[in-house]
C-alpha cells in the first residue's frame, strides 16, 4: 500500500501525493550518494594505517589515493552509454555491484597491487553511479520536485563524507583501515536491495518503444498523474528527435554545443574552486593554521568540514525548486570568493609571522579566522555548486543524448577533481599556501561572471521545455527580456 506524504504537482499541473515508490526513488538517490561520499572521505583516515601495513613510498601512497578518482573518471565515461543501452535501473544495479565487490577487495587486500585494483573498482562503480543515479532521479521525479530529488544526491554525498570522517576519528589503530574500507560495502548492498524492485524510467522505456512498460512504470511511481497525457508528451519529444541512439559525434554536434558548454563549465567550476583540495587535505590545512595535534586536526575536519557540509546542503534541497538554480549558484560563489580571499590573507599573514609557539599554544588568531572562513566556504559550496550543478547537468540535455552527455560532463568533473587533489600540495610548495587560495578565489570570480551570462534558469520547466531553451541565440538574454530572471 502506498505511503502518502507531501503533495506534488505533475507536468500537467495537477496535485498529487508522494507515494511509497516515489519515496523509494529518493532512497535510491540517497544510497548512491552515500556510497560516493563515504569513499571520498574515508581514505583520509585509512591512509596512515595502509602506509604502516605495507610500508608505502610516497608515490604508491599517491596511487592508492588517486586511482579511485581515475576509476571514477572511466566509469563516468562509459556510464552514459550503459544507461542508454541497458537502462538507468540496470546501470545503477551494476554500479552498486561493482562498488560492493571493490570494497571487499580493498578490505581483504594482501598487498598494494590488489589494494590498487580494489580502489580502481570502487572508483569505477562510483563513476557509473554518479551518472546513472542522478539521471534516474531526474527522469522519475515530478517537475516540481526534480531539483530537490537530484539535490538529495549531493546531500547524501556530504552525509557519506561526514560518516567517513567520524569513523576515521574513532578508529585509530593501524589495522582499522580494513574495517574503514570494508564498511563501504554496506551502502552498496543496500543500494542493490533498494533498486531491485524499482522500474526503469518511463522516458527510457518510451525510447525503446515499450509504451506499455512505460505506462506501468509511471503508474507505479506516480499513480496520481494522467499516464496517457504524460506519455504522449514524452513520445512527442522523442519523435522530434532521431529515433536512433545518439552517437558520441552527435553529443559534440553544433546543435548541442550550448548545453554541452554549460554542462562542462559547471563541472569545471565545481572542482576548480578547490572543494576537493579542502576535503582531502583538510587536516594538512588545519595543521598549517595552528591546529597542532592530530586529534585537533581530526576534530576540526569532522565538524568544520564534514558537519557543516551536511547541514548547509539542506538549504539547497529545501530551496532549489523555490528560489531557482541561478540564485543559489551565484549567492554561493559570492560566499566562496570572500572565504577563499580571507583564507589566502590569513596564510599570507601567518607565513610572515612568527608561529613557532603555535604548536604549544594552539591555533593563532589567524588560524581561528581561517577555520571560520573555511566553514563559510564549505557552507556556501554546499548550498550552491555542490548540489545545484548536478541538478542542472541532469536537466539541460535532450532525452536522446542525455545519458552520454551527462556521462561526459561527469567525466570532466572527475578529471578536474583528480587534477586538483593530485597537485594541491605541489601548488602549495611552488607558489605558497596563500597564493593557492587566491588562485581558487580567482576561479570563483570567473565562474560567477560566466554563470551569470551563460547559464539559463531551469526551475519549473519540464525536461521537454528545457530543450526548447537552447533554440534561442542567447538563452539568458531571452529569459531576461521575458522577465524570467
Amino acid at each position: 500500500m502506498a505511503t502518502e506524504a507531501r503533495p506534488t504537482t505533475d507536468e500537467g499541473g495537477r496535485t498529487g501525493k508522494v507515494g511509497f515508490w516515489l519515496l523509494m526513488v529518493g532512497v535510491v538517490i540517497m544510497l548512491a550518494g552515500l556510497l560516493f561520499g563515504y569513499d571520498q572521505g574515508v581514505i583520509a583516515g585509512a591512509l596512515e594505517g595502509i602506509q604502516s601495513s605495507f610500508h608505502l613510498s610516497t608515490t604508491m601512497s599517491e596511487v592508492i589515493v588517486s586511482w579511485v578518482t581515475l576509476g571514477a573518471l572511466f566509469g563516468a565515461l562509459v556510464a552514459g552509454t550503459l544507461a542508454d543501452r541497458i537502462g538507468r535501473r540496470t546501470t545503477v544495479l551494476l554500479a552498486a555491484g561493482l562498488f560492493t565487490v571493490g570494497a571487499f577487495v580493498e578490505a581483504l587486500a594482501p598487498g598494494t597491487a590488489v589494494l590498487v585494483v580494489g580502489r580502481f573498482t570502487v572508483g569505477f562503480g562510483v563513476g557509473v553511479a554518479s551518472v546513472a543515479a542522478p539521471l534516474y532521479a531526474a527522469e522519475q521525479a515530478p517537475t516540481r520536485l526534480r531539483g530537490r530529488f537530484v539535490s538529495t544526491y549531493q546531500l547524501a554525498i556530504t552525509i557519506g563524507i561526514f560518516i567517513a570522517y567520524f569513523v576515521d576519528q574513532h578508529l585509530t589503530n593501524n589495522d582499522a583501515w580494513r574495517g574503514m574500507l570494508g564498511a563501504s560495502a554496506v551502502p552498496g548492498v543496500l543500494l542493490l536491495i533498494a533498486m531491485a524492485p524499482m522500474p526503469d524510467t518511463p522516458r527510457w522505456l518510451i525510447g525503446k518503444g515499450r509504451r506499455d512498460d512505460a505506462a506501468k512504470a509511471l503508474h507505479k511511481v506516480r499513480p496520481d498523474v494522467d499516464v496517457d497525457a504524460t506519455l504522449d508528451a514524452i513520445e512527442e519529444a522523442a519523435r522530434a528527435e532521431d529515433a536512433d541512439r545518439a552517437s558520441w559525434r552527435e553529443v559534440f554536434s553544433k546543435s548541442l554545443r550550448k548545453p554541452l558548454m554549460v554542462g562542462i563549465g559547471l563541472a569545471l567550476a565545481q572542482q576548480l574552486t578547490g572543494i576537493n583540495a579542502i576535503i582531502y587535505y583538510a587536516d594538512t590545512i588545519f595543521a598549517k593554521a595552528g591546529f597542532a595535534t592530530p586529534a585537533d586536526q581530526a576534530a576540526a575536519t569532522t565538524w568544520a568540514v564534514g558537519g557543516v557540509n551536511v547541514l548547509a546542503t539542506f538549504i539547497a534541497v529545501a530551496y532549489v525548486d523555490r528560489f531557482g538554480r541561478r540564485p543559489l549558484l551565484l549567492a554561493g560563489l559570492v560566499g566562496m570568493t570572500v572565504s577563499l580571499v580571507t583564507v589566502g590573507l590569513c596564510f599570507h599573514w601567518m607565513d610572515g609571522a612568527d608561529t613557532s609557539g603555535a604548536g604549544t599554544g594552539g591555533p593563532t588568531t589567524a588560524g581561528i579566522i581561517t577555520l571560520v572562513a573555511l566553514v563559510v566556504f564549505i557552507a556556501s559550496f554546499a548550498f550552491s555548486l555542490g548540489p545545484v550543478v548536478w541538478t542542472v547537468i541532469n536537466e539541460i540535455f535532450p532525452t536522446r543524448v542525455r545519458g552520454r552527455a551527462v556521462s561526459f560532463a561527469t567525466a570532466v568533473n572527475w578529471g578536474a577533481a583528480f587534477l586538483v587533489s593530485q597537485f594541491f600540495l605541489t601548488l602549495i610548495d611552488d607558489i605558497g599556501t596563500s597564493n593557492t587560495f587566491f588562485l581558487f578565489a580567482a576561479v570563483a570570480v570567473v565562474s560567477f561572471v560566466w554563470i551569470s551570462r551563460k547559464v539559463p534558469e531551469t526551475k519549473g520547466r519540464t525536461l521537454e521545455e528545457i530543450e526548447a531553451i537552447w533554440e534561442h541565440h542567447d538563452p539568458v538574454a531571452t529569459q531576461r527580456a521575458a522577465g524570467e530572471l
